[in-house]
């Protein structure tokens, strides 16, 4: 037993030698890359910040590490740890773009630290980390994100902010060779005109007042230089749903659009949609913060699912994006993790309401039917009708309305909203529109008009609710009133089902209320509580609960839970509640031109949004 244990031993260090020899795994590459990269780059600029530091043990290792360029350690060292530190996330999701750039920079690393510090040790870090790169540069064939001249804006704003913090710590951190006692405005005077490559007003003692000037001046003309290439690259545009594509998806929804009550929201203009190579299916997506985010199940034949699941998928892995979706059904949640091995979580429950079982008669709907007499007594009346069955003055008066009551800046809504009231495509669409009588033009901008849902197609005995707006002077009540009437008006409209909000963790908040909830999900229950301070997470829980309708879960489909976090801001920013863009005209449609296929792809034969609270 003893031989055969010392074969193993013997045996073991040929084994990690080759390993070594061989180097990490090529899957491995990108992630390793990139973080050496961040971390170069946050020691080059540390040392070309601070003076002690380039002068301590740590920068022992930056001398021996791409990015710290001999006796212009101080400019070239911190232009080149920030150029690393933008190169490093492109690395880690394997951008092509951030390869060529990482090619080019490490051997002028290279041979700058050799020539200047004559580091043979730092040449052979910075050229084994370009080895890697070019031996490895198969991996790194991402295509580039949806983009557009904003970001040379972005960059401009937020590189610019960044390098006048610098370009302060910087002016500031050689307190004991600086000539009398400059104060904050002289400094930031300094700064401003050392980015431009002026002399400020601040003096330094011996050859300190060159070595800002060099970094002011490195930090000015790298933000000149990355503003300059990003504004003139070619764009790269997001996705746009073409006419042939919205014509597409409506014979799919015509034929299968009674599966899923989030099926028409597909129709939003600003997502992309890829279909199956049999053309029976499709998913509809958009790109958000480098995460694919999809919404609601496949639009089409079940059957045809995996092939559409398969060119989303395979168009997340084109161009590095962190694949999504966001409230899909139990059934949909199934066939995207048996397809693709993702990991689906309930994410809340989506309120449905069976018209021939709704009643305001019996206890439990007590509140609401006082509330709705009360509110009729006030004189108000309701209208619920088909889009087609309104004139277009009319609707125009609905879409300036809504648009004024919708309380934020930002229009919000993306996996369970629409984006738009009574275009002409959308003429199956539903509104319910609440009037007082005793209202005319002179008392309000809207008129006799007090509040407005906006209901979409759900198959074709189906609705399903986009958006409830009201006006804020208005007596409480409206949305329940607009809903109790859509509910009895849905049998002459041919409507057996009505989708209503979806409520985010109901299971949660409802058996955390209960009676024997354990200790975490009744902490869990008070976090829900406290968030729903800022997000109407609690509030349209009990509002859903008053119509008693049956709960039908929806999920959220991820890959791991590192992603998580990604996800939750892109779905975020998708929905409106975090907006860094311009605002978008949704409902216009873009100009129909060639689409740009990818490369892997052949060809192919309460508010706006409350529901997604």
């Amino acid at each position: 037993m003893s031989v055969t244990l010392d074969g193993d031993k013997s045996g073991s260090v040929p084994a990690r030698a080759r390993t070594f020899v061989r180097g990490p795994k090529p899957e491995a590459v990108p992630a390793l890359v990139g973080t050496a990269c961040a971390a170069v780059g946050l020691i080059d600029v540390a040392a070309g910040v601070f003076p002690r530091f380039r002068h301590s043990r740590m920068h022992s290792l930056a001398e021996v590490l791409p990015g710290a360029l001999g006796p212009f350690a101080a400019a070239l060292s911190l232009s080149a740890g920030l150029l690393l530190l933008l190169l490093a996330h492109g690395l880690k999701r394997r951008k092509r773009r951030a390869w060529r750039a990482a090619v080019v920079l490490l051997p002028v690393g290279a041979l700058a630290q050799f020539s200047y510090r004559h580091s043979v040790l730092g040449t052979l870090v910075s050229l084994t980390l370009c080895y890697l790169l070019v031996r490895h540069r198969s991996e790194f064939a991402a295509l580039p994100d949806p983009r557009s001249r904003w970001r040379a804006l972005a960059n401009f704003v937020l590189l610019g902010a960044a390098s006048l913090g610098l370009g302060l710590v910087i002016v500031s951190a050689h307190p004991r060779r600086l000539v009398g006692n400059p104060s904050i405005a002289d400094r930031l005077q300094h700064v401003l005109y050392g980015l431009f490559g002026f002399e400020g007003p601040v003096d330094y003692a011996g050859d300190t007042s060159w070595t800002v000037a060099y970094s002011l001046g490195a930090l000015g003309l790298l933000t000149a230089v990355t503003t300059i290439y990003l504004a003139f690259r070619p764009e790269h545009p997001a996705a746009r749903l073409t006419e042939d594509d919205e014509a597409r998806l409506r014979a799919l929804l015509e034929r299968h659009g009674r599966r899923d009550s989030l099926g028409h929201f597909a129709l939003r203009r600003d997502k992309a949609v890829v279909f199956s190579p049999s053309g029976k299916a499709a998913v509809c997506y958009r790109v958000v913060s480098g995460v694919m985010l999809a919404s609601g199940d496949p639009i089409g034949d079940v059957e045809a699912w995996p092939g559409a699941i398969e060119r989303f998928m395979d168009e997340a892995r084109a161009h590095s994006w962190a694949p999504a979706v966001m409230g899909c059904s139990e059934t949909g949640g199934e066939v995207w993790t048996r397809e693709t091995g993702l990991t689906a979580l309930e994410l809340g429950d989506e309120a449905v309401v069976d018209v021939a079982d709704f009643s305001l008669a019996g206890r439990a709907m007590r509140n609401v039917r006082q509330m709705v007499k009360r509110i009729e007594r006030g004189g108000y009346e309701t209208r619920v009708r088909r889009v087609a069955d309104i004139s277009e003055a009319e609707l125009a008066r609905i879409r300036h309305a809504a648009a004024d009551w919708r309380g934020t800046d930002t229009e919000r809504g993306f996996s369970m909203a629409l984006g738009r009231i009574g275009d002409t495509a959308d003429q199956d669409c539903f509104v319910a529109t609440a009037h007082k009588a005793d209202e005319h033009s002179a008392d309000s901008p809207h008129g006799d008009l007090k509040a407005v849902l906006h209901f979409v197609p759900w198959g074709t005995d189906g609705m399903s609710l986009d958006l409830m707006r009201r006006d804020r002077s208005a007596d409480p009540g409206m949305n329940e009133l607009l809903i109790v009437a859509s509910l009895q008006a849905a049998p002459r409209l041919g409507i057996a089902r009505v989708s209503l909000n979806f409520a985010m963790f109901r299971s949660a908040l409802a058996r955390g209320e209960k009676l024997g909830a354990g200790p975490v999900l009744r902490v869990w229950r008070g976090l829900l509580i406290f968030l729903s301070r800022w997000f109407q997470i609690e509030s349209l829980y009990k509002f859903n609960a008053k119509f008693r309708p049956r709960w039908e879960p929806r999920f959220v489909v991820y890959r791991t839970a590192r992603d998580l976090p990604r996800i939750s801001f892109a779905a975020m920013q998708a929905e409106g509640f975090v907006n860094f863009a311009l605002p978008r005209p949704l409902a216009r449609r873009l100009p129909v031109g060639p689409r740009r296929p990818c490369a892997h792809v052949p060809p192919q034969a309460g508010e706006q949004g409350a529901r997604a609270a």
